[in-house]
């Protein structure tokens, strides 16, 4: 099944060398082998590749056919020393490179050359609602999460699991991120049932029995292999003073459901409103992300009042898995309102069609990823 990804990377690579990072099976290998099939591909993880460059770096340039312009290297995080190579055949030859990994964690620990800014970072995240269209299944993406393997899988809680155990924890752990693997098990239990919350590192390492300072360690590792991303705090309000403490969200729905030992989503459980939030933090972020905006924010007042999400100062959308929004659904949007700083104010819901009310729209959600992905809030 050939579902086009949002993502060009076609263009970019035409005028400068690409780093594409990613979590692990959202893609990255699929979709250069369906878009840049025609490009010379280094798979790190093939040990006979991995090996001869591990010896030879200077192989990349012995290879190199005449007028050659772009080469692509999967799983750069495997070899990370590689890079002064690629570097100085930039330099030499203009040859514009694709990069892939699923964690920049290594890069930067080994201390390594990024290429002084010779190449962009791109994000490729799991589908998105516009990838998807026709094919998308709210409560099966809920469910599921979207990654693309198990979206589409004939046994999706088996894959779930395989994501869970093998790679979170068992492959974490070789890579040597961390070596206590039942220590990263509880907390990534922990972490998962804190998803969407604001970070208290203190009760979270209580609650995995561990200390602060590993705790937070873990969290970077999350952040630096992109299993999670924070979503940090919105501080412009004047009117009511914000809270300053970061959210944390997994990158996958389905994986945090896992986690979270749930079973499976109905719409209208306790369940489905923090999981239908997952979704669209996931969405958001992937919109951020493709369409380079600065930053994906939450605001919170110390007074309670609070805000899902804001991406830089256009868009603040508030999330809500209800069929019938009332007046005090709109209490934290409408204070966010009166300090007048953003352009748009939107109500994500479960309606059924759209509405206004004192300046906020209340969309289904359909309508407002639609709209979103047509561009039509900027």
């Amino acid at each position: 099944m050939y579902i086009p990804r949002y993502l060009d990377l076609k263009k970019t690579l035409e005028s400068k060398s690409v780093f594409l990072f990613g979590p692990r099976q959202t893609g990255k290998t699929w979709l250069i082998g369906k878009e840049l099939g025609k490009y010379r591909v280094y798979d790190l993880l093939d040990n006979e590749v991995y090996l001869t460059l591990a010896r030879s770096p200077k192989r990349l340039e012995q290879e190199l056919r005449k007028g050659e312009k772009i080469v692509i290297i999967d799983e750069i995080q495997k070899l990370p020393l590689l890079l002064d190579e690629v570097h100085r055949i930039i330099e030499k030859y203009g040859v514009h490179f694709l990069l892939t990994g699923s964690s920049a964690r290594k890069l930067r620990h080994a201390g390594v050359n990024l290429l002084g800014g010779r190449a962009r970072s791109k994000h490729l995240h799991p589908f998105i609602y516009y990838e998807l269209k026709e094919r998308f299944d709210l409560l099966k993406a809920l469910n599921r999460g979207l990654i693309p393997s198990i979206y589409f899988s004939d046994s999706p809680e088996e894959d779930l699991k395989a994501y869970a155990g093998n790679y979170l924890k068992e492959e974490i752990a070789a890579e040597g991120l961390t070596r206590n693997v039942p220590a990263f098990s509880r907390f990534l239990e922990v972490a998962a049932l804190c998803n969407g919350k604001m970070i208290n590192y203190s009760n979270i390492a209580n609650d995995a029995q561990v200390p602060c300072s590993t705790a937070r360690e873990y969290f970077h590792i999350l952040r630096d292999t992109l299993i999670g991303f924070d979503v940090p705090a919105w501080k412009q309000s004047i009117k009511r003073k914000p809270l300053a403490t970061s959210k944390f969200y997994f990158f996958d729905v389905g994986i945090v459901r896992y986690l979270q030992n749930r079973s499976a989503l109905k719409e209208r459980s306790p369940e489905f409103g923090d999981a239908f939030e997952t979704y669209c933090a996931h969405e958001l972020k992937s919109y951020v992300d493709y369409k380079n905006f600065r930053t994906l924010s939450y605001w919170r007042s110390k007074s309670g009042y609070e805000v899902d999400f804001i991406i830089d100062d256009f868009l603040a959308v508030e999330i809500k898995a209800k069929a019938n929004i009332s007046s005090a659904d709109l209490r934290g949007i409408n204070a966010l309102k009166e300090e007048k700083k953003i352009k748009h104010y939107i109500v994500v819901s479960l309606e059924r069609r759209a509405r206004r009310e004192k300046g906020i729209e209340i969309l289904p959600w359909r309508d407002f990823l639609e709209r979103l992905w047509k561009d039509e809030y900027k």
